[in-house]
């Protein structure tokens, strides 16, 4: 008997720190779920699985990715929808002003309604956007929703001269003052604004109001009229309507004269239809300016790329291009329905039915493009389902095995326990001896 060393009691605590050490990793696995909690558990199946984690949480972006995809498509569509019926009145409209019974203050009745019309269309091509993304504005140099007017700027201003008409590139608006005209006699000679009447016209009238040049033309709105100083008594001073008559028969194609603002700026509307959606006024301290509103000039289609994929293949990547559907974009920009015969209003029928056309195509395109994304989501989440699957069988602890080993480790160890109280106990017979 020797009680230096108790090789029992040591054999003892060894096998009981061994079955401590599995009983807690046994516990670790059943506590966590996972039965790989560190490399050490298993480092081929902890690459594995981490690998797999990556391909599931980068998928289940992708089908993120794709169902905001899919809200951006709708949002453009249900605008273009908007824009369908507009162009379908449009159309309604158009038809009957190419009616003949229909009389030249008809068709103005009816281009009124066209006018605004267009301008809805445009503006909503101008603020349809998705997560601050403008959609139907289309691209301008690779920027997305971008606009430039140079096509306006031109149009209202004189070849060779300085601009003094620009419009603001955010809000497309650009404004110029009138000028007030002091009383002029009306006559051979009389300077209104940047024009001269050169031929003879014989009045004792003088004529106030306002001018203002736009390009080549210029534009009077006659206020009000006086008798000039001196004149015979016999002769009468000419009426707002006949002195504006009178200017206009002068013969000066450069001039043209109004007894209404409205008036003026209705012809100013009509001449630059094409490029301003509406003309206004307003005042300015004391003086009057017009306010001019532009339509922008025609982008590139705007390219969203959808990325719908784990990885950064272009495989992964699907495009989704949107043509700018402004009036211009369009082509209803300046459609003119008025006059006294119905040719204008039957060229404007085959206008809106090009502009038809291509809001068809494009909500064709979107629609076409929504259901290729609903298949990439299905497809998307069922690789995530079964992706998942292969990675739980690597990770995830099977609760009933683990459950029978924890059992017998925690019989083995209280088994341990009684042994190794029992080695310790061993040595207690030396004392025997000794008595």
């Amino acid at each position: 008997m020797v009680v230096q060393h108790n090789l029992t009691a040591m054999n003892s605590n060894r096998m009981l720190g061994i079955t401590t050490g599995a009983q807690a990793k046994a516990t670790e696995k059943l506590s966590s779920g996972y039965k790989i909690n560190r490399a050490a558990d298993d480092a081929a199946g902890l690459a594995i699985s981490e690998k797999m984690r990556k391909q599931i949480r980068g998928l289940t972006q992708a089908s993120a990715n794709a169902q905001d995809g899919i809200s951006a498509v709708q949002t453009a569509e249900g605008a273009l929808t908007e824009v369908h019926d507009m162009l379908q009145r449009m159309n309604e409209l158009a038809v009957k002003a190419a009616n003949g019974t229909m009389s030249e203050s008809d068709r103005a009745a009816i281009q009124s309604e066209v006018d605004q019309l267009v301008t809805e269309i445009d503006r909503v091509s101008n603020t349809t956007k998705f997560n601050e993304t403008y959609l139907l504005k289309g691209s301008n140099g690779g920027t997305a929703g971008k606009l430039t007017y140079k096509l306006a700027t031109a149009a209202m201003n004189s070849a060779g001269v300085a601009s003094d008409i620009n419009f603001d590139a955010k809000t497309g608006t650009a404004s110029k003052a009138m000028t007030s005209m002091a009383p002029v006699a009306l006559g051979a000679g009389a300077q209104l604004g940047d024009q001269t009447i050169s031929s003879a016209i014989s009045t004792v009238t003088n004529v106030a109001g306002k001018t203002i040049t736009i390009g080549q033309t210029t534009y009077v709105f006659v206020s009000n009229t006086t008798k000039v100083d001196g004149a015979p008594a016999s002769l009468s001073k000419l009426s707002v309507n006949a002195a504006v008559k009178e200017i206009n028969d002068a013969g000066n194609d450069n001039l043209k004269a109004f007894s209404s603002m409205d008036a003026m700026m209705a012809e100013i509307k009509h001449k630059y239809g094409e490029d301003i959606k509406t003309v206004t006024s307003y005042t300015e301290g004391s003086t009057v300016k017009l306010k001019f509103e532009a339509f922008a000039d025609v982008n590139d289609a705007i390219d969203l790329s959808l990325h719908v994929g784990a990885d950064s293949s272009d495989d992964n990547k699907i495009a989704m291009n949107i043509a700018q559907m402004s009036a211009r974009g369009l082509g209803v920009n300046g459609l003119d329905l008025s006059g006294d015969n119905d040719k204008k209003a039957t060229a404007a029928i085959d206008v809106i039915a090009d502009a038809l056309q291509k809001v068809s195509d494009q909500r064709a395109t979107l629609g076409a493009i929504q259901n290729r994304l609903e298949h990439t989501i299905a497809n998307l989440d069922n690789v995530v389902e079964n992706t998942t699957a292969a990675e739980s069988q690597i990770r995830d602890t099977d609760m009933a095995t683990q459950m029978v080993t924890y059992s017998n480790n925690q019989i083995l160890a209280q088994a341990g326990q009684a042994m190794l109280a029992q080695s310790n106990q061993s040595n207690q017979g030396v004392l025997s001896l000794l008595g």
